[in-house]
């Protein structure tokens, strides 16, 4: 089997697998406990996958776990089978294992495309997020920041996307010598599905799927509506809305593969509710991209998968990062009010009632109410201001 069908074939398999490992619960707002899967491709993999057992004298792959267990030996399905009918034939041979050995397999061999095996379990008393794994887009600037810290000090996997090069490998590292290992950078650009799909393919195929994924790229532009550059304007609709369109899309596939439900969070703005002038593409863009959070929570509710809006303003900066968007709009808006920087961020912690710097952890902690399902809640907005009466969803 060639390199790239193979990991083709893997992406399609691996959420379902890894949904039929996770242990059910009694928790209707969280019915399962996720798994983290470790995945060998590689020849000394290949060997053990075409063995029937453990005991065959194959070479274990480096990396994987020392176990006595039986595997659980299976063919990939084919690729034209529907999902369902994939997911029928893994839960009907798990099934048989489980009558057999009174437990689920610890390691799954797939003849002619490598092994899988459980690396991590969730006992489910440790941190809310234990062995969940999120996917956030946009995410080397001060929110980005904000929402990874928050979800990596709660337990989560976090796969780090924004446009490869230095900033991403510096964020991910800033990140790493803060003392959280469970992150990881994927090169990702938002307007391009080729990108999409290959992201989502490299963290599945590493951490075996996804729980949680936060729709947080986006960029803005400084203009009035007569002044607008239409190829201004596209390039805003092609990362906010396109952007966001094609990174829910890929989300929905595995998510809906992976049957164990979901999290989908949309980074909105208070300029949806409350558009300002000069600020008009960035603030139409966005209201579709809310839009297309709303419509995927009504369309993805059936599946068990959540989808709600977090609409933060005026974040300037979280640790070592500032904000994109003030780095575009903050110059233009301190000559409008012959302010400088520091007065610029007064001005607008002084407009909102609670009198409030707005950050990065504050934009974090309202995607850690929703993915954590404080409540039973879907297609809902939260508001990350200080309270602004005008921006106040209705």
């Amino acid at each position: 089997m060639d390199s790239r069908r193979l990991q083709r074939e893997l992406t399609n398999v691996l959420p379902i697998l890894r949904g039929l490992l996770a242990d059910a619960t009694d928790d209707p707002d969280r019915p399962y406990r996720p798994v983290i899967l470790r995945v060998s491709t590689t020849q000394a993999g290949l060997e053990l996958a075409a063995s029937s057992s453990t005991t065959k004298g194959s070479r274990r792959p480096a990396g994987l776990k020392r176990t006595n267990a039986e595997p659980l030996c299976l063919r990939l399905p084919s690729v034209r089978l529907p999902a369902e009918q994939q997911r029928a034939q893994f839960e009907k041979a798990i099934s048989q294992y489980r009558s057999q050995y009174g437990r689920k397999p610890e390691m799954v061999c797939l003849r002619d495309a490598g092994v899988v095996e459980i690396a991590y379990e969730s006992a489910g008393v440790v941190q809310p997020l234990e062995n969940k794994i999120a996917v956030v887009t946009g995410a080397a600037g001060a929110i980005g920041y904000g929402v990874c810290k928050v979800l990596l000090e709660n337990g989560c996997f976090v796969a780090a996307t924004d446009l490869p090069g230095r900033r991403l490998k510096q964020f991910v590292d800033d990140l790493k010598a803060a003392g959280h290992d469970r992150v990881w950078g994927v090169g990702l650009d938002v307007t391009r599905r080729v990108s999409v799909t290959a992201a989502f393919e490299k963290v599945i195929r590493t951490w075996g799927g996804v729980d949680i994924v936060v729709v947080n790229a986006g960029i803005a532009l400084v203009s009035r509506l007569k002044q607008i550059d239409l190829e201004a304007f596209r390039r805003l609709e092609r990362v906010n809305v396109e952007g966001t369109l094609l990174t829910l899309q890929e989300a929905a596939t595995h998510l809906m593969a992976q049957g164990t439900g979901g999290d989908i969070v949309v980074m909105s703005t208070k300029n949806v509710p409350c558009p300002g002038a000069g600020f008009g593409a960035y603030s139409a863009t966005k209201a579709a991209c809310h839009q297309l959070g709303r419509i995927a929570s009504v369309e993805l509710a059936e599946y068990g998968v959540r989808v709600n809006m977090v609409a933060p303003d005026a974040v300037f900066s979280e640790g070592p990062y500032k904000s994109g968007l003030w780095q575009e709009v903050g110059p233009d808006r301190m000559r409008a009010r012959g302010l400088d920087e520091k007065g610029l961020q007064q001005y607008y912690q002084n407009r909102n009632l609670l009198k409030a710097r707005v950050t990065g952890r504050h934009v974090g902690n309202a995607v850690l109410f929703f993915v954590t399902r404080q409540t039973p809640t879907t297609g809902a907005t939260i508001p990350v201001d200080g309270g602004l009466p005008d921006a106040t969803p209705r």
